[in-house]
């Protein structure tokens, strides 16, 4: 009996000890293949927001491969159309950038030092001398022999790219498979609510591909007016950069700012101030105010939660949670909706409720209703 108990004792530790490692081999396999998963919600985002204009050419009678390719075709398009007439100029733009860099410094410097003209010693420190500035910077055959020295690497970008883009390509052109296994991971009779959630979903990323396309237009717009009026060389250039670093949350801020900002330092150190303090102001008012309100509009979220998810994603997965942050956010609200909200019966008194929350002493008095309430009826 008691080796019985103990057989049982060894089968029930050795599944518990196995059961644990397997645990463990799962969540390691998570961890390792997180940033696959991922670009893979990534590439299903793009698929939905690109799903929106195939679907309109369905409409006209075009079979869906065809309207697949004329789309991807468009947008193949678009980007060489701006590597051909924006790309020259933004080399352009850099190549004098870093033919100056050395003036830039130099002009900087001396700024900076003659606000110590009291302090001698210290406004010598402060200067820089030219040809030694000259001599601190990498040659151009060293330069290229570091980016030659990179080459395989971005090769291998190189070729995640071209799968990640033929990923989505295939998921627009034949979505059918891809929707069975969604629906079958629901049973039967949430199958319906499934279908709605998706729904949703379609929407509300439509919705943020429309913001991001409409705050890369007032990115553009401003950063293109702003600069001409102060005499930034290269406005239109940094106008068009400044709309598609919309794409590219926070980092894109760096990317659009700083090379205006060092080519202003070749009109004169107050302009580089002022345009520093635009990028700064800019970014603030977009990105903490404008584009929340016009994410809140076009996906019917709430800016506070949009804010939220960009700050958790982008602290919890880095570069690609600060891009999935807000259709992730869609996402999240459609299925609580659909599969959670939906669950209860509708508040009649709900909107009073919300009332008494937000006003725990009684709402405030109008003052048309006020005035109206103290005229004398005649």
């Amino acid at each position: 009996m008691d080796d019985l108990k103990s057989n049982n004792l060894y089968k029930q530790l050795a599944k518990a000890i196995f059961l644990a490692a397997g645990v463990v081999m799962l969540l390691f396999l998570i961890y390792k293949m997180i940033s696959v998963v991922l670009l893979l919600l990534f590439a299903f985002v793009l698929a939905v927001a690109i799903n929106g204009p195939v679907i309109n050419l369905e409409k006209r009678n075009i079979k869906r491969g065809w309207a697949t390719t004329i789309v991807f075709i468009i947008i193949l398009l678009s980007f060489i159309s701006i590597g051909v007439f924006v790309g020259p100029k933004i080399n352009d733009q850099i190549s004098v950038l870093i033919r100056n860099i050395p003036s830039y410094a130099t002009q900087a410097s001396e700024t900076v030092s003659s606000w110590f003209t009291n302090y001698p010693d210290l406004q010598k420190e402060i200067k820089l001398d030219p040809a030694k500035l000259s001599s601190l910077l990498p040659s151009i055959p060293k330069t290229l022999m570091q980016v030659g020295s990179l080459s395989l690497s971005i090769l291998a970008q190189l070729l995640v790219v071209i799968v990640f883009i033929s990923m989505v390509a295939y998921m627009v052109t034949s979505p059918k498979p891809l929707f069975e296994l969604y629906l079958l991971s629901f049973p039967p009779v949430k199958r319906d609510k499934a279908t709605v959630a998706f729904t949703r979903i379609s929407f509300m990323i439509r919705g943020w591909m429309k913001s991001i396309l409409i705050g890369g237009i007032i990115n553009a717009v401003a950063a293109t007016i702003f600069l001409q009026v102060m005499g930034v060389p290269g406005a239109f250039v940094w106008g068009a950069l400044a709309f598609f670093t919309e794409f590219i949350p926070r980092i894109g801020f760096f990317i659009k700012a700083i090379p205006p900002i060092l080519i202003a330092l070749s009109v004169n150190g107050t302009t580089a101030i002022w345009v520093t303090v635009f990028y700064l102001a800019s970014d603030e008012l977009m990105a903490d105010f404008i584009m929340p309100k016009v994410r809140s509009n076009t996906m019917k979220i709430h800016p506070v939660s949009i804010l939220f998810a960009v700050m958790a994603m982008g602290v919890a997965f880095g570069f690609i949670g600060l891009l999935l942050a807000t259709p992730l956010t869609g996402i999240i609200k459609a299925y609580y909706e659909v599969f959670w909200v939906n669950k209860f019966e509708d508040d009649k008194l709900m909107s009073q409720r919300i009332q008494n929350m937000m006003y725990p002493n009684g709402a405030p008095v109008k003052k048309e209703t006020a005035l109206t309430d103290a005229t004398p009826s005649t």
